[in-house]
């Protein structure tokens, strides 16, 4: 995800001359042969455009997709996003064409020119996709659904046969009693399946269940534990809302907002002081590039952590007289010119986002991986004060 959302960054710095840039959605059921008819028609259209700059960069753009195209007998699991184009880097002018597999489905499909690339339903896809169980419930009905990133979807309805609170005549009220609590219980256990049912498929990626509903119903379910037990768990909080039907729902997800928030930011929060506590006790915390790079190569890495705010690549130069090797840090886009030893000017050879490449030292080396966000006053903490890059050890070498 980190390197998708750094992938749409640098799309997005990009400009073009006039409507030049194209951009070229397509879903995972788009057949590429009519892709390809389509795009050959705007070619033959292209012939008419009067300016011939832009007549022969979106001709180059269009040709160079349609090459890219025939490599392709069917479009990838999620479909994929064709950029084209002459762009301005450094004042110079260069083609790019890239395709990009995003990492969720592709919702449409759409060809697109303008003198900026059309990233919008790419960077729908960078928001917040966790997954959280629903249910908001009172003595006559309930609704279950989930809530995943932004989007509710509705799971399942019940109603139940719960008396009104008024008995009949003829009934003693002891036994009219008796009889509702029995019809409660059984609406409780039916609301408790339905729901088990709609979420055990999900346990995996469930962060939490929120159950709303007047006082005392929510608290009644919760506490009988109807649920099934690995749920029951999974249960974060208890809301007051006004309504139990789909639009309960969303009351649910709104009283939650401070909720759901606090937990990642208590995520966060706890990686933090963990790691600030071995700082205070100069255990087995580091931090500052060349320090966490070293002990991520000796292997004594933990758990990595790393702002998602960090810009820094790491760039490695060679110089083409005596073949000598150098590798240094620069920030994020920083063209630096290097002179070897022996004199000669040194060529850049290969950039990679610190980021990714630190993450993949972690990951040779079994370390965790956490990207912090700056929202949080510890995640501004780690970038300010720690320069982004920290790490909790598993051990210290002797002679570290």
């Amino acid at each position: 995800m980190y390197e998708f959302k750094r992938k749409l960054e640098e799309l997005e710095r990009y400009k073009g001359r006039g409507t030049e840039l194209i951009t070229l959605y397509i879903p995972p059921d788009k057949n590429i042969a009519d892709v390809m008819s389509q795009l050959r028609n705007e070619l033959s259209q292209a012939e008419n455009i009067k300016s011939k700059q832009t007549r022969v960069n979106v001709i180059g753009g269009l040709e160079a997709i349609l090459q890219r195209l025939k490599m392709f007998k069917k479009p990838p699991e999620h479909g994929m996003v064709i950029v084209s184009g002459v762009v301005e880097e450094d004042g110079k002018q260069k083609r790019i064409t890239e395709i990009i597999i995003p990492p969720e489905p592709v919702p449409l499909y759409k060809y697109h020119c303008d003198s900026k690339f059309y990233l919008e339903p790419l960077k729908d896809m960078l928001k917040d996709k966790k997954v959280y169980g629903l249910i908001v419930l009172d003595r006559r009905e309930a609704t279950i659904g989930l809530l995943r990133g932004k989007r509710i979807e509705v799971l399942d309805y019940k109603t139940s046969n719960v008396p009104g609170k008024h008995r009949q005549g003829g009934q003693s009220s002891v036994r009219f009693e008796r009889l509702r609590e029995i019809a409660i219980n059984e609406f409780y256990k039916r609301v408790g399946e339905a729901a088990s049912e709609a979420f055990l498929p999900y346990k995996d990626q469930l962060e939490g269940i929120l159950i709303g509903g007047p006082s005392p119903t929510k608290e009644e379910f919760y506490k009988g534990e109807y649920l099934h037990h690995e749920l029951q768990k999974k249960v974060i909080g208890l809301f007051d809302v006004g309504y139990t039907d789909e639009s309960g729902l969303y009351e649910l997800v709104e009283k939650a907002q401070d909720k759901l928030h606090e937990l990642d930011l208590v995520r966060e929060k706890r990686l933090m002081s963990r790691f600030l506590k071995e700082v205070v006790s100069d255990g087995l915390a580091a931090y500052g590039e060349e320090e966490v790079r070293k002990y991520l190569t000796m292997g004594a890495v933990d758990t990595l952590l790393l702002s998602e705010d960090l810009r820094l690549e790491r760039v490695k130069y060679r110089c083409p007289k005596c073949g000598k090797e150098v590798e240094i840090t620069v920030r994020d886009e920083t063209k630096k010119k290097m002179v070897c030893e022996c004199g000669v000017e040194m060529e850049e050879v290969e950039r990679k986002d610190v980021v990714l490449e630190l993450s993949e030292l972690a990951e040779q080396s079994g370390a965790k991986v956490e990207i912090l966000s700056t929202e949080s006053e510890e995640g501004a903490m780690l970038l300010n004060a720690f320069g982004g890059i920290a790490a909790i050890l598993r051990f210290k070498p002797k002679h570290g």
